[in-house]
């Protein structure tokens, strides 16, 4: 076997096998969502029907059971499940949950588990004893019975593409979810596909049919239409669950990123109580949540050391040239600074130097904007020097 020849088969097949295996876990964790385990469903699917037609295995399966091309019935079952998974997916994105689209759904099922039922009896009844691994469709167009297999697998796949074409083409215009409206634009192109394979093996066995040979359609031009087929259409499916699940971890990988700097700035602050023992291995959002609420707790267990006026004075001197927004951000470094400078030393703030301590929403309600002026040092010094008079311990480092 070629081994460059099945380079087209394994890398869809690796893709698909590597979403199935990043999905498995939220299956675990939410088995009882039904659209969760349909995906999944569909993604296992995808990837036995590229398993079993790639031709090797095709040549496995035969010799290992010894029935010859007893592949065909097992792909072209996995393919019609497919079919059938696929159109009930668009059914459950189209409609709200009802006893109307649970029967339409339970209706496609079993038609399509009429056809795979079929697909098997026609087989059995089929006389195939020459094993043909690349050529299936067509050597054995004109076999009674194995004819009538192939054009029950050829059909369920035309019908399935051109339906959920139609149902998608009509629904596109309402989607307003870029990431549902990617998905949909894969799932066409895919289907378009679909149906270009369908057109070169009807082309082909026509051929047969009518004494011509044009099987380098079937074998040669088919083939990669099917992978691209499979590919496009589990990207549409993948796309609108894991474009906002990839889109909120970056999301959370910048914001914890960018609280590492004031969680620093703040960690001489001893906790009111135990802390969450964390590693890496913890969920990101989990980690996120527990950095947030130690910021939280520390500012707390910092308001005795507060000096309201500092930020005042802090923020005058840094909106005029740093704007409104980045000017809170600095005047709170300011102020969070001292107040832990003051809580190291242990000197709660003098009653007559301004207004009761206390973190009020000056600090609470911008504390990305502290975290990001402690990214930038030089600036939160400056700002200190003027306003204070010294430099801090950043300045000298």
């Amino acid at each position: 076997m070629n081994p460059h020849f099945l380079i087209p088969y394994a890398l869809p097949t690796l893709l698909l096998a590597l979403a199935l295996a990043l999905k498995a876990p939220t299956l675990v964790r939410a088995w009882r969502d039904p659209d969760v385990r349909a995906t999944t469903l569909l993604l296992a699917l995808a990837t036995a029907v590229l398993v079993v037609i790639t031709p090797v295995n095709i040549d496995r399966l035969n010799k290992l059971t010894g029935i010859p091309n007893i592949a065909s019935p097992w792909a072209y079952s996995f393919l019609t499940a497919f079919c059938a998974t696929e159109l009930t997916m668009i059914m459950r994105w189209r409609e709200e949950p009802s006893a109307r689209r649970r029967r339409r759904m339970i209706t496609v099922y079993w038609v399509y588990a009429g056809i795979i039922a079929a697909l098997w009896v026609t087989f059995l009844l089929a006389d195939v004893p020459r094993p043909r691994i690349y050529d299936l469709d067509t050597y054995y167009a004109n076999t009674p019975w194995m004819r009538e297999h192939t054009m029950l697998y050829i059909v369920a796949h035309t019908v399935s593409c051109l339906v959920a074409a139609s149902m998608l083409w009509k629904w596109f215009p309402e989607v307003t979810n870029r990431w549902l409206k990617t998905g949909v634009i894969f799932l066409q192109l895919g289907y378009a596909l679909g149906l270009v394979f369908d057109a070169l093996k009807f082309i082909a066995i026509g051929a047969r049919w009518t004494g011509g040979n044009l099987d380098f359609l079937s074998t040669n031009a088919a083939p990669p239409f099917a992978l691209l087929e499979a590919t496009f259409v589990a990207i549409g499916f993948i796309a609108p669950q894991a474009g906002p699940f990839i889109q909120q971890r970056h999301r959370d990988q910048r914001d914890y990123r960018r609280l590492r700097s004031l969680s620093r700035a703040i960690r001489v602050v001893q906790p009111a109580g135990p802390l969450a023992r964390l590693n890496l291995w913890t969920p990101l959002d989990l980690r996120l949540l527990a950095r947030r609420q130690r910021i939280h707790d520390s500012l707390r267990l910092l308001s005795p050391f507060y000096d309201y006026s500092l930020y005042n004075r802090a923020y005058t001197t840094a909106v005029a040239s740093h704007g409104e927004s980045a000017a809170r951000g600095i005047a709170g470094a300011v102020a969070i600074q001292a107040a832990t400078a003051a809580y190291q030393a242990q000197t709660p703030r003098s009653p007559g130097s301004g207004p009761a301590s206390a973190i009020g929403p000056d600090i609470t309600n911008h504390i990305d904007a502290i975290a990001s002026a402690l990214q930038h040092p030089r600036t939160t010094d400056s700002i200190r020097q003027r306003v204070t008079g010294t430099e801090s311990t950043n300045a000298h480092a």
